[in-house]
């Protein structure tokens, strides 16, 4: 469930009408629903209510928005941040040293520092080498890190191959065959305190036998470490549970994922800890547009937004689907080619795309733009940067203020030797 629905003929978020915030802030416009993120980060945690106090971090590369943050500070999450700049962000939203886990396979020499500087809860170390570097950090500031190996389990998540990330070919973690090998070296470095293990087999999952699986292949290795004399107390098992994008979609509950996380981690004797994103944000953000014209075409008239492939990604980078609705509906439709105004013909959002009836100047929303939005965007065709509006109940305030062209030229500079 979210809290965008038609009143009066009108799109609101909450009781503010996208109208207003068209008109107040402009287009094209990112606006997030308060009362949509709070529900979904308290159905996740009802969800995992069979756990004995499971740790919930919410991953910031979803959604790094300070005020998103904030408000899932107030519901109690951490943050799962995979960069020095995630990390600044969550503290700056209120979310507590000791709740971040820093994941990330290329963490550099001071991010690593950083994250030690900072006091946070947990490194999730991506490779071998990067847990003797660590080491060697927190020595020298006579600090110890808290750390867990992440694993690859080699577990295919039957998801888009660009965020799958639990393959023997992925990039992220070590091999499962190695990571007792490599747990007991790191175990006896000092600076560490390897408490646990990590795994994430990547997002928009819809099925949960790939994470039972890979879940499976952690709870042996847990009993494998402790054979050897390895201490394991926490175990983080990611995120990944997918949303629908498509009306009529279903993907795993939150409470089907909490049972059969009970049921295969019965007997670990861990703390167990997650990293949800997509599932807490996905549905609680739309992309407000406006036409900019309708473009007759050869078989499909083009319905011309000026939003673009540079605010919105995904369907250009994933073939991702968004449902395109009009803002003031009339109950007529039409069949179109859904494009951005950008140079590419990768700017596309939908082809053959059935959708309310629009004309030039009315407005539409991208539904289910709450993750891999905003965050994802860039200034490609000299654009600028995307605004984006949080609502709460019948107010709103823009919580990123929309960056023109100029403003990025203005960080440019031209030697004197061009002059």
């Amino acid at each position: 469930m979210d809290h965008f629905q038609i009143r009066d003929g009108v799109l609101h978020a909450e009781d503010v009408p996208l109208t207003q915030i068209a008109e107040a802030v402009g287009t094209p416009v990112y606006v997030y629903s308060r009362a949509t993120l709070e529900r979904h980060a308290r159905v996740y945690r009802e969800g995992l209510s069979a756990l004995d106090n499971p740790h919930i971090a919410f991953a910031v590369k979803s959604n790094p928005n300070l005020a998103v943050l904030r408000v899932l500070a107030y519901m109690g999450y951490g943050a799962d941040v995979v960069s020095g700049g995630e990390l600044t962000r969550a503290l700056a939203a209120g979310m507590k040293p000791e709740d971040i886990v820093f994941s990330g396979v290329g963490k550099t020499h001071d991010e690593l520092q950083q994250g030690l500087e900072c006091g946070i809860g947990q490194f999730n170390i991506e490779s071998e080498e990067e847990g003797y570097e660590l080491a060697a950090i927190a020595r020298r500031f006579g600090k110890t890190a808290a750390c867990a190996l992440r694993v690859n389990p080699d577990v295919d998540a039957r998801t888009h191959e660009k965020i799958s990330t639990g393959k023997r070919e992925n990039k992220f973690g070590v091999p499962i065959d190695r990571a007792v090998e490599i747990y007991a070296s790191l175990a006896g470095e000092d600076g560490l305190d390897m408490r646990g293990v990590a795994v994430h087999i990547g997002s928009q999952l819809a099925d949960l036998e790939p994470l039972e699986t890979a879940f499976g292949k952690v709870g042996q290795l847990i009993a494998d470490l402790r054979a050897q004399g390895c201490k394991v107390t926490h175990a983080d098992l990611g995120g990944g549970l997918g949303v629908p994008y498509k009306s009529g979609e279903e993907y795993p509950s939150p409470a089907a994922y909490g049972e059969m996380v009970a049921r295969v981690s019965k007997g670990w004797d861990v703390r167990l800890m997650f990293e949800p994103g997509r599932v807490i944000a996905g549905n609680a953000g739309v992309l407000l547009t406006r036409v900019v014209r309708v473009k007759r075409g050869i078989e499909r008239p083009f319905v011309v937004v000026d939003a673009a492939m540079n605010d919105l990604a995904r369907p250009a980078m994933y073939g991702a689907w968004h449902d395109f609705e009009a803002v003031e509906p009339t109950g007529e439709r039409m069949t179109a080619h859904i494009v951005g105004p950008i140079c590419e013909t990768g700017d596309t959002f939908a082809m053959d795309r059935e959708c309310d009836a629009l004309i030039a100047g009315e407005l539409a929303v991208f539904r289910t733009a709450g993750a891999y939005g905003a965050t994802m965007a860039s200034s490609y065709n000299s654009r600028g940067f995307v605004a984006e509006v949080l609502v709460d109940g019948d107010r709103f305030a823009t919580v990123a203020d929309r960056i023109a062209a100029g403003a990025i030229m203005d960080a440019e500079r031209v030697p004197e030797w061009l002059d």
